[in-house]
C-alpha cells in the first residue's frame, strides 16, 4: 500500500498549488515532425517522410517545469534563452502553463532548440541548434542573482544540469546556499561526472549510467555500484542519493540504510522526461512535508505513466489521481471528501474519462433499500458521488429526533460502501448548491418521482447529463427500523406488579 495516501491525494487536490518551487538550469525547445514514411528517396539512400503533424513542448529545465505546473505547483524557472523564434515558441508555450519565467535571462546565444524527425513513432534523425561557446560572464552573473533571489521565496529549489553551460560550479555553489539558509529542499540532475559541483544539496539524482561516470564502476554490476554510491553520498555531503534504474524502479540511498522502489509495470512507448518528472515529483513531494519513502513511491507512479506516452509529456495530477483511486482499494477515510477537493477530484476524474453520477440523502439508519439503491445508482456511471445531509439538516427535515446516527459516523460507514467513491457532507435542506457546482453526468434519485420533481434535474439537463429515478424498495425505511426498535422495547411492568414465579415455572 502507498505510504501517506491520504496526505498524497490532499497535496494533489489543491494542497501543490500552495507550493512554488524553483527551476534551475538548461531551457531547450523540443519540436517534434511526424509522418509515414512509404519509400527511399531517388535522390539518397534516404527515407521520405511524408509530413503529417508537428509539435513544439518546453524541453530540458523548462520540462521539470512543465511537470511542476502538472502537479498543480507554482513553477518557478531560471536559464537562458536567446532572442529569436524558439525563445518566441517556448515562451508562448510556459506562459499558458502559468510557468513564471521571471529568472530567465535574455542570452546572445540561441535558444537550445531539438527537433525530432519520426516516421511511425522511428526517430529517423534529429537536429539540434546550440551554440558551443559560453556563456558570457555577465549574463551568468546576472542568472546566478536571480536564481539565488529566487531561492529565498520558494519552498524547492531544482537544479536541472544538462551540461549545456548555465549550471556552473559557482552558479550551483551559491544556489544551493542560499537553498539551506532557506531550511528548503534542493534537488540536482545531474549531468557532469564530478558531484562535487552539487556538494550539500538535499539529493542529487543519476540514473545507472550517470552515476557509473561518476564512480568508475561499470553500470551491470548494479551492487558494487550501489556501494560506490554510498561513498558518493558521504563525500558530498548529501542528505541521501536518489538513483533511478529504468525499469528496475528508484533506489534511496541514506546514511544509515536504503530502500528500493521496483518500477511500475507499465507498457513502455518512450523514456523522454521520465528523469524531469522523478525530480520534479520528488522535490513538490519533499517541499509538501511527505517523507522520502512516500515521495520515492509518487515519483515512480508518476515515472510509470509518462513512460507510457509517445514524446516528452510532463506529469498531470490527474494522471495520479485516477491511479490512487480505483473503485476499489480506497480506504473509506479517503473518500470523505470537503466540497474544495470533491471538485479537484471530480475534475480529475473527468479529466480521465470517468462519468459522474451523484444521488442523496440521510441514509441515517443504513438498509437494504439504501444497499440497492447505491448499487443501481452505480451502474449508470463509473464514479458515485454520494451528497449526505449534516445533522442539522436532518433535524430541520425530520424533525428534533433525528438524526439517530451523527453525520461523521454516517459518513464513514457510507465511504466503506464498494459502490460509493466519494462522500460529500452538504447542510443546506436540498443538494442544489451542490449539484450545480459539481455538474454530474447522471442525477439519480430514489423514490416515486417524475424528472421534473428532482432537485437539481435542470442544471443537470442543461449541461447534457440525465436524471434516473430508481424505485424504492418496497418495506424497508430509516422510519419502519425506528417504529419497529420502539415497539420491541415496550415499558416492562413494576416489580410490584409481577406475578411470583412458583417452582415448577423455572
Amino acid at each position: 500500500m502507498l505510504p501517506e495516501r491520504k496526505s498524497i491525494l490532499s497535496l494533489l487536490e489543491g494542497g501543490f498549488s500552495r507550493l512554488k518551487v524553483l527551476v534551475v538550469g538548461d531551457l531547450m525547445l523540443d519540436r517534434y515532425i511526424l509522418g509515414e514514411v512509404d519509400r527511399i528517396s531517388p535522390e539518397a539512400p534516404v527515407p521520405v517522410l511524408r509530413h503529417a503533424q508537428r509539435y513544439a513542448r518546453p524541453g530540458g529545465a523548462a520540462n521539470v517545469a512543465m511537470n511542476l505546473a502538472g502537479l498543480g505547483c507554482q513553477a518557478f524557472l531560471a536559464g537562458f534563452w536567446g532572442a529569436d523564434g524558439d525563445q518566441a515558441e517556448l515562451g508562448a508555450i510556459l506562459q499558458t502553463a502559468q510557468i513564471d519565467t521571471v529568472g530567465v535571462v535574455s542570452s546572445s546565444l540561441p535558444t537550445i532548440s531539438k527537433t525530432r524527425i519520426v516516421g511511425r513513432n522511428q526517430q529517423l534523425l534529429r537536429l539540434d541548434i546550440e551554440s558551443s561557446d559560453p556563456y558570457p560572464q555577465v549574463e551568468l552573473d546576472r542568472l546566478e542573482q536571480r536564481a539565488v533571489d529566487l531561492a529565498g521565496k520558494v519552498h524547492a529549489v531544482i537544479l536541472s544540469d544538462y551540461a549545456k553551460g548555465a549550471l556552473t560550479q559557482h552558479l550551483c555553489e551559491a544556489v544551493i546556499r542560499a537553498a539551506r539558509a532557506a531550511g528548503i529542499p534542493i534537488l540536482a540532475d545531474p549531468k557532469t561526472p564530478d558531484f562535487g559541483k552539487y556538494s550539500g544539496a538535499t539529493t542529487v539524482c543519476p540514473n545507472l549510467s550517470e552515476l557509473a561516470t561518476a564512480t568508475g564502476v561499470p553500470a551491470h554490476r548494479t551492487e558494487d555500484l550501489l556501494a560506490a554510491a554510498r561513498g558518493l553520498r558521504e563525500q558530498h555531503g548529501f542528505d541521501f542519493l536518489t538513483v533511478t534504474m529504468s525499469d528496475k524502479g528508484i533506489t534511496i540511498i541514506e546514511p544509515d540504510s536504503s530502500f528500493h522502489s521496483p518500477a511500475r509495470a507499465r507498457e513502455v512507448f518512450d523514456v523522454s522526461g521520465a528523469g524531469d518528472t522523478v525530480i520534479a515529483t520528488l522535490a513538490a513531494s519533499l517541499a509538501g512535508g511527505l517523507q522520502i519513502a512516500s515521495a520515492v513511491e509518487l515519483a515512480n507512479l508518476a515515472a510509470g505513466i509518462v513512460v507510457g506516452k509517445v514524446g516528452t509529456v510532463p506529469i498531470a495530477a490527474n494522471d495520479l489521481v485516477g491511479l490512487l483511486t480505483p473503485s476499489s482499494g480506497v480506504a473509506s477515510g479517503e473518500k470523505i471528501l470537503d466540497r474544495e477537493r470533491l471538485a479537484h477530484r471530480v475534475a480529475d476524474w473527468r479529466a480521465n474519462g470517468e462519468t459522474i453520477v451523484f444521488t442523496n440523502g440521510c441514509f441515517d439508519l443504513l438498509h437494504v433499500g439504501h444497499i440497492t439503491l447505491l448499487e443501481d445508482c452505480r451502474r449508470f456511471g463509473s464514479k458515485l458521488v454520494l451528497g449526505l445531509n449534516a445533522d442539522e439538516s436532518i433535524s430541520r427535515l425530520k424533525g428534533p429526533s433525528r438524526p439517530i446516527v451523527g453525520e461523521r459516523e454516517r459518513a464513514r460507514v457510507m465511504a466503506a460502501l464498494a459502490a460509493v467513491d466519494a462522500v460529500v457532507l452538504f447542510e443546506e435542506d436540498t443538494p442544489l448548491q451542490l449539484i450545480q457546482q459539481l455538474r454530474p453526468d447522471v442525477l439519480v434519485k430514489g423514490g416515486d418521482y417524475a424528472i421534473d420533481t428532482v432537485v437539481g434535474h435542470e442544471v443537470v439537463l442543461a449541461a447534457g447529463g440525465r436524471v434516473e429515478i430508481i424505485p424504492t424498495v418496497e418495506g424497508f425505511s430509516t422510519t419502519n427500523i425506528v417504529r419497529k426498535l420502539t415497539a420491541n422495547h415496550a415499558p416492562v411492568p413494576a416489580p410490584e406488579m409481577q406475578q411470583p414465579v412458583t417452582e415448577g415455572a423455572r
